[in-house]
């Protein structure tokens, strides 16, 4: 995999996790062990959480399982070109209520979303690629994989072995970098918000 750090420059000093993880579709079609893969999830175990509710699901299928076609079929075509050589593909759901009271969660998806950095996080440090999608069907997600009316899908994710960009189609070869970020004086504002 490329090292960002040679092509992304960090404003201010931070971890070159931060800077060396981005999200590549090249993935070699090899399966990965229940032991690589539960270390990410491992990892996603451990995010903070309003409450400590611990929204976040995590529903999997690998490789080769009678499950995969079930995942796969989820994706548009665009998502299908490259995650077709993925060793897991992952759903993921947040419940939008608290254990303890039953009432909404206003923040159920934001730490779904803290769960799933954690995730992509140690899937970088451990080696693999790691690639979240919204480029698949919500609703049949939620039809086909019996989600209840209390929790929400808020994403996929393909998981997988670093691969060559020459075997992705023509069209992603050259989108196969790390891509650059909004300067911090576009995202970050002291005081009230201005466009």
């Amino acid at each position: 995999m490329i090292e960002a750090k040679t092509i992304r420059k960090a404003e201010y000093p931070v971890d070159d996790l931060f800077i060396n993880r981005w999200s590549p579709r090249a993935m070699s079609g090899e399966a990965i062990s229940r032991d690589e893969l539960m270390s990410l999830f491992e990892a996603a175990r451990w995010a903070p959480s309003s409450f400590n509710n611990q929204p976040w699901r995590f529903l999997y299928a690998s490789r080769d399982t009678p499950e995969w076609n079930l995942f796969f079929d989820l994706l548009v075509e665009f998502n299908q070109s490259w995650t077709k050589n993925a060793a897991v593909l992952v759903v993921i759901v947040s419940k939008k209520n608290f254990d303890h009271n039953g009432q909404p969660s206003l923040t159920h998806s934001f730490d779904a979303g803290a769960a799933w950095a954690s995730l992509a996080l140690q899937g970088f440090k451990n080696g693999l690629v790691v690639h979240g999608m919204q480029g698949f069907d919500y609703d049949k997600a939620k039809t086909v994989l019996n989600i209840p009316d209390d929790y929400q899908v808020e994403a996929m994710a393909a998981i997988g072995k670093p691969g060559r960009k020459e075997d992705l189609p023509d069209a992603l070869r050259e989108r196969e970098t790390p891509s650059s970020r909004k300067p911090l004086a576009e995202i970050v504002r002291e005081g009230k918000f201005q466009k």
